[in-house]
This record gives structure tokens, C-alpha cells and sequence, in this order.
């Protein structure tokens, strides 16, 4: 397992939210110089998308470009095409940079949805998808899987997540009995499965013959029972830290550990602590959440 960190931990979202954030040079010096390996290409446009510059920036700091984020709104067909096409540029992107271990991380387009975005950690069942609405969205998702695997040779895997339509553990149930396992793998990110209301370790151990792309995120337990209290919305949990530094949250990442090694799991680890524009200090968390990683073996 190789350990890389992702431009959300800079602030660098793609929700569109208004806020100032560091340059990408400085994203990439700060994550090479915590002790990163790879990084995720976060919202369209953030880095070069020139592949032979790219390539370069993240050579000359030793990283690998392990995958990239792609929100698409799989609830209306009317929105597939908008979104496949930048589904394969970027694809097209990962394939001339970095073949070998990049993947395209396909999610709902998070965030969107007033009901799901205000009730996000609190999830009821009259707030899901209709077994129609099901249909549409997950015959949607391998409709695009297939097409960046044909035109680039790229993996897809699909990332839970909350304030979008596969937040809970039974909606994640749901998604993955419906989608071509041949097409789709399961980006399991930790802080979203826990925030959703599920066990990370129990998800880990449910849907290890889909897992192909790994997200270590820490979960507050003490903020998320605030955010129910005080009724926030996705936005405002995360800006009250409900995604806090690795280990100081509710999630027992050695046991996460130590199931994926007994999984065999070989691929990358991607550290997010998402924080909104212009929040926190990012190059400081991520030195303590590699820090915490070393600390626990790996």
C-alpha cells in the first residue's frame, strides 16, 4: 500500500464554493514535502491539464497521479452526456500521465440536492431514490464506466458520499447490486461510510470483492451528534470539523489496517481531511495525518 493525499485537503472542492485557495505548485510542494507519494487531480482545471506538464510537475516532486474525482448527476439521464464528456477528458488526462495507476472516481453530483445536502449524516429512507430513480442512476453510472473504459483504457470506481443519493450503507448495498461489477469498483472512503451511519470496518469486510480504490478520512462522532442537534447541512458539518486530522476522530484505523492487509489490499491509500476554501491549515494536518499513518505502520 502506497499512501497519497488529494487537493480536498487543501480546500480545493468541487462544490464550487466561493473562498480563496493556494496555488496548485504550492499544494504539491506542500503534499511532496509531508512525505506523500501520490495525489488525486481534484477539480477540473486546478492542475495543468496539459498532459506532458502535468507529468513533469508531478515528477519533479516524486508523486503519482492516482485518480481523479468526476461528480455526475446520474439521477437525470438528461445529464449523462454533460458529464461524460468530462468523464473522458479527463480520463484521457489520467491515461497520458499516469496509465498505470490512476482511475476515474465517479460520485453523484454531491451536494445538489437541498433535501439530501441538509439531511446529509441523517439520512431517512423517504429522502432516497425511487426503484425507478434507481434504475435510471445506476444503468447511468455503467454507462459511463464502460465508455471511459473502452475510449481510454481507465477504471472506474464509485465514490459514497454524503449529501449525495449513496450515502448509507444500505443505499451503498443498493448501488453495488445494481452495477456491473466488470465496470464499477467501490471507491470505500471511511469518513463517509461512518458519517453515513455505517461501521468503516464492516463495510471494509461487506464489500471487499469491490473495493479497488481506498479513501482514509477521519470522522468526528462528538460534531456529527451536533450537526444533528443543531440541524446543519453537509456544509456546515465539515466546516465545524466533522472530518477532523486521521486519529483524532471516532474511526479505528488500525483496524482499518489491519482488515486490508488481511484483504490483501495492494493499492493506493488517500488521505482526505476535506475543509472548505480557505479553512485550516492544511500543510500541518496533512505532516500529522502521515505522521499518524507511520505511527501505525504504514
Amino acid at each position: 500500500m502506497q499512501i497519497a493525499n488529494a487537493p480536498c485537503s487543501w480546500g480545493i472542492l468541487e462544490f464550487g464554493l466561493e473562498g480563496k485557495t493556494d496555488q496548485y505548485n504550492k499544494v504539491l510542494d506542500e503534499m511532496s514535502s509531508t512525505g506523500y507519494r501520490g495525489t488525486e487531480l481534484g477539480d477540473w482545471g486546478f492542475f495543468p491539464t496539459d498532459p506532458e506538464e502535468l507529468k513533469n510537475e508531478l515528477q519533479s516532486r516524486e508523486l503519482n497521479l492516482v485518480g481523479a474525482f468526476v461528480p455526475i448527476n446520474f439521477v437525470n439521464p438528461a445529464d449523462y452526456e454533460k458529464g461524460l464528456q468530462l468523464a473522458l477528458k479527463t480520463a484521457r488526462l489520467l491515461a497520458d500521465v499516469d496509465q498505470e495507476n490512476a482511475r476515474i472516481v465517479l460520485s453523484d453530483d454531491n451536494g445538489k440536492n437541498p433535501v439530501r445536502t441538509r439531511n446529509a449524516g441523517r439520512i431517512q429512507e423517504e429522502h432516497g431514490l425511487t426503484t425507478a430513480q434507481w434504475k435510471t442512476f445506476t444503468k447511468g453510472v455503467d454507462y459511463v464506466a464502460r465508455k471511459i473504459l473502452e475510449e481510454t483504457g481507465v477504471a472506474s470506481v464509485f465514490h459514497h458520499h454524503c449529501a449525495g443519493y449513496v450515502e448509507t450503507a444500505m443505499e451503498i448495498e443498493i448501488f453495488l447490486s445494481m452495477t456491473d461489477p466488470e465496470l464499477v469498483g467501490l471507491c470505500f472512503d471511511t469518513g463517509h461510510y461512518a458519517f453515513g451511519g455505517g461501521d468503516p470496518l464492516e463495510g471494509l469486510k461487506a464489500h471487499n470483492d469491490r473495493i479497488s480504490h481506498v479513501h482514509f478520512k477521519d470522522w468526528d462522532h462528538n460534531i456529527a451528534r451536533k450537526s444533528e442537534e443543531n440541524g446543519w447541512d453537509y456544509f456546515k458539518s465539515v466546516e465545524n470539523g466533522v472530518f477532523c486530522e486521521l486519529g483524532k476522530g471516532t474511526i479505528d484505523f488500525k483496524e482499518i489496517l489491519e482488515e486490508l492487509n488481511r484483504q490483501q489490499y495492494s493499492d493506493w491509500i488517500v488521505v482526505e481531511q476535506d475543509i472548505l476554501p480557505g479553512m485550516g491549515t492544511p500543510k500541518e494536518s496533512a505532516r500529522r495525518n502521515r505522521d499518524y499513518l507511520r505511527s501505525i505502520g504504514v
